[in-house]
């Protein structure tokens, strides 16, 4: 207790009320001095000296790096070691393959032409197509695709899958494939229908024997069991789909001495029989 020597009577202490709290503010953050450089100004001389050092440095750089280059491409270069040929070759013959690379076997691994390399294997009748690797240090990796025959073209050439046409050499051991004709530019038509109407006469026990586009458009095809089929210029499809409806209601019976069917009517056909039949 503390006494209050003016009034006599003892003085209490008291908590501090928020009347008489003081209020701090912190002080402002002082702000970062600026810096700033100067740096004499160029003159003409220097200006000078730096268009032609940067000059002489680049000259500098290149003669560094071409001898570099110079020393370190008598370690990697080096002759072709190892040749290896990938792919399923059922038509290629080895020994012709042998024949396109040997020329550039006297070329280095990095002085090779693989461009050439790659285009002459790829000109070979039965490559449909060709690709050249290097494989460091000393290899190369050559990769065939080969031709898929699907069919016949005219008297000398064969039909890939894609319509391509291509000339083997020996094409006689090839007279089971269907024999397709028309038009030079109409290889990949011919080649389209061709599969088309293979789709169409397989579950009914028919295939294409021979097709032919001519020039006004007609077409003509020969089934397996040597009926021809006229088929004309327009919906080829649907006069072959009534054709094979009709077969199966009343002609497969017969279908031995049928010799033409003429399917170039728009809502009907005429058929054509090998032998005088007796029809019901």
């Amino acid at each position: 207790m503390i006494r209050d020597p003016r009034a006599g009577k003892p003085a209490t202490r008291r908590q501090a009320s928020g009347r008489g709290a003081v209020r701090v503010t912190p002080p402002a953050p002082r702000s970062r001095p600026r810096l700033s450089f100067s740096l004499p100004a160029m003159n003409g001389l220097g200006m000078r000296l730096q268009q032609v050092l940067w000059p002489l440095l680049l000259v500098a750089l290149g003669m560094g790096l071409y001898e570099l280059g110079s020393r370190l491409w008598p370690l990697a270069d080096r002759p072709i070691a190892l040749i290896s040929v990938q792919g399923e070759l059922q038509y290629i013959d080895h020994d012709a393959v042998q024949g396109v690379i040997q020329p550039y076997l006297q070329d280095s691994f990095l002085s090779i032409n693989l461009r050439g390399l790659q285009s002459d294997l790829a000109a070979m009748p039965w490559v449909a197509k060709a690709s050249v690797q290097r494989v460091w240090p000393d290899q190369l990796v050559i990769h065939l695709d080969e031709q898929l025959p699907v069919a016949r073209w005219g008297s000398n050439a064969l039909l890939n899958n894609e319509g391509r046409a291509f000339e083997p050499d020996e094409i006689a051991r090839f007279a089971d494939l269907p024999q397709l004709n028309g038009p030079q530019r109409a290889k990949q038509r011919v080649m389209q229908q061709y599969q088309q109407f293979n789709r169409l006469l397989r579950p009914y026990g028919h295939g294409v024997a021979q097709l032919e586009l001519r020039d006004r458009g007609s077409w003509f095809l020969t089934t397996q069991d040597g009926i021809q089929i006229l088929l004309g210029r327009d919906n080829v499809v649907e006069k072959m789909q009534r054709f094979l409806t009709i077969d199966q209601l009343v002609l497969s019976e017969r279908r031995e001495q049928i010799a033409r069917v003429d399917l170039r009517y728009s809502n009907s056909m005429a058929v054509a029989w090998r032998t005088p039949a007796n029809v019901d």
